[in-house]
């Protein structure tokens, strides 16, 4: 336990603090995600709790979410091998804590236990930190997007990285 905040597997009953840590990722550092705030907002309870059926995990400290980070794994037959790291987000004053290694080795713990050989995220290219944090974590970039996303009429370049486990 870092700092008295713990990590747990969301459950459907806890969609209201999923919704509050990711709207607040969504309206304070929209440009690192491919999800709009806009669009998030107008989810309904359904929504949110439908979002929790992949594997996603929550960092509490008390009762205040202050980290989040999903799982998504691929479907098919030849594919489901791999998964995806997705809305990686932690607040600020939890930065620097080792709270995203935890969560990391969170969710590489769950993927072990579900049979997933490789590891897959998307990084803005001009998030220094969150790359070298994912390079630290065994990551190596195997790609570029030009223009991934476009966010305030601007065109965000991705990295996209991968990890054998």
């Amino acid at each position: 336990m870092t700092g008295g905040i713990i990590i747990k597997r969301a459950a459907a009953s806890d969609w209201m603090a999923f919704k509050q840590i990711r709207l607040e990722a969504l309206k304070t550092e929209g440009e690192n995600f491919g999800s709009a705030y806009e669009e998030e907002i107008n989810l309904t309870e359904e929504g949110w709790r439908h979002r929790l059926e992949i594997p996603v995990f929550l960092a509490f400290r008390g009762e205040e979410p202050v980290g989040v980070v999903g799982l998504l794994r691929e479907r098919g037959v030849k594919v489901n091998h791999r998964a995806l790291v997705i809305m990686v987000y932690l607040r600020k004053d939890v930065r620097g804590t080792g709270l995203a290694k935890r969560l990391l080795d969170t969710v590489v713990e769950q993927a072990s236990q579900d049979g997933v050989r490789q590891l897959e995220l998307h990084v803005r290219a001009e998030n220094a930190a969150a790359i070298r944090l994912y390079e630290r974590e065994g990551f190596v970039e195997i790609g570029r997007i030009p223009a991934a996303t476009i966010f305030d009429g601007r065109e965000v370049d991705e990295f996209l990285m991968c990890r054998r486990l």
